[in-house]
């Protein structure tokens, strides 16, 4: 009998390191079949779990029912699992460099948890090489194992996309690997019981890992592409969003949007690709151009509207800016690497007064990770109003909501694209 036949039979638990968008979701939904046995590092939100909270605010209580799941911060308890996934955060630092600190202490953790005959499974997005060249090293030199003698490893890349409450972990394909035959066929087994819509083996832990990192490289490219052409329609004072949909009746045409590219995923992953790209003594010119192009794209903004209220005779250090919205995208509470904040800092540094609100932002997250203090209610009249983000809850509004907010004189910057019906209404900019 081997490991999978074991944790199908519950004579063996599976294992999840990090409890965060992408680890509680897979717990859970191996909790329905096997027992697993959670962990995170932050007591704080393992006692949230254990009262069926989800501290990331994307899954409800009705998640944590019927769920044979044990939460817990011991490495104690995680030694009692034979298969551990590690699925932990792989941000970037201030220099866009891969930050690896999360991946190494999993590592770590893993080492500690093992024993002969155990496999490990990596989630977290990396550069291709990474899970064998870096993970594995620490693992042996903490456990006292040897790779592929005492244990097995394996990559399976995340797929789950914050706030999609249609592509989930189920409904989409799931990709796996192993470092061996036997191994990649054991790990396939497994996952394939959690993921109806089936499973791709790739042929080596790199490719799956390449296959990871192009996935977002090919949306940050595409929609570098799309900021590119906004900047110049800008330029021709045509909207972007009209172009788009025009060029969108042809049945070939790609539809992307301009925007600000933030988050843990598109506006990371393609850093991991040309680092280790440089490495290797290449310099990946397309990649990198379209990362320049997004990550310039809050300093875009911010220019352009400074423009536009100098042109209206006002006084910039006299200027109040609404900012709506600074999660990373709509209807998620995320803000890791959000470009709202960026654009934010951008306006401040011209001396302008900008307030923001996010109705589902965490204040003190924000507080904490940005400086920036949220309010609860617009307090006009405003200069300008940016719509940084499309949530839900703004869709509805109406012409007469921003023109009580605004000064009549004052510029609606609608960076979605939401309200392009209004155009008409205000003293109107978008991409």
């Amino acid at each position: 009998m081997n490991i999978s036949d074991k944790l199908f039979s519950k004579q063996e638990k599976l294992s999840v390191i990090g409890l965060g968008y992408v680890g509680l979701p897979i717990a859970l939904e191996f909790a329905k079949k096997i027992s697993v046995i959670g962990f995170d590092i932050s007591p704080k939100r393992i006692e949230l779990m254990k009262s069926g909270i989800d501290p990331s605010n994307e899954l409800d209580q009705a998640a944590f029912k019927n769920s044979d799941i044990l939460f817990t911060s011991s490495i104690e308890d995680l030694k009692k699992a034979s298969f551990h996934i590690v699925a932990v955060p792989t941000p970037i630092d201030k220099n866009n460099l891969p930050d690896l600190s999360f991946i190494t202490s999993a590592s770590e953790i893993a080492g500690k948890a093992i024993k002969k005959g155990d496999y490990v499974v990596f989630e977290s997005t990396v550069f291709p090489g990474a899970t064998e060249e870096i993970c594995v090293p620490i693992i042996e030199k903490v456990s006292g194992l040897k790779f592929k003698v005492d244990f097995k490893i394996g990559y399976s890349p995340e797929r789950i996309n914050p706030g999609d409450k249609l592509h989930t972990l189920s409904s989409v394909v799931k990709i796996t690997s192993g470092c061996d035959e036997e191994s990649a066929g054991i790990i396939a087994k497994v996952y394939a019981t959690v993921v109806k819509a089936g499973i791709h083996s790739a042929p080596s832990i790199k490719v799956a890992e390449a296959a990871k990192i192009i996935e977002n490289t090919q949306r940050d490219l595409n929609i570098a592409l799309m900021n590119e052409l906004s900047i110049i329609f800008h330029k021709m004072e045509i909207n972007t969003f009209d172009v788009l949909e025009a060029a969108g009746t042809k049945w070939n045409f790609l539809k992307f949007f301009p925007g600000l590219v933030g988050g843990h995923c598109i506006g990371v992953d393609p850093y991991y690709l040309t680092f280790k790209a440089h490495e290797l003594g290449h310099f990946a010119q397309v990649i990198t151009s379209g990362r320049a192009v997004n990550d310039g794209m809050s300093k875009f903004i911010a220019n352009e509207l400074v423009k536009g209220i100098i042109k209206t005779g006002k006084n910039l250090l006299k200027s109040k800016i609404l900012v709506m919205g600074l999660t990373f995208k709509e209807n998620v509470s995320d803000i890791r690497n959000s470009k709202v904040a960026d654009l934010v800092a951008e306006l401040q540094s011209y001396g302008i007064k900008v307030d923001v609100i996010d109705p589902v932002a965490d204040s003190e997250e924000v507080k904490h990770e940005y400086g920036i203090d949220l309010i609860k209610t617009p307090e006009g009249k405003y200069d300008s109003i940016i719509l940084a983000v499309a949530h839900n809850s703004y869709a509805s509004l109406q012409e007469t909501y921003f023109k009580n907010l605004m000064d009549e004189r004052g510029i609606f910057f609608d960076v979605k694209g939401l309200f392009r019906s209004f155009s008409d209404k205000f003293n109107y900019m978008s991409l």
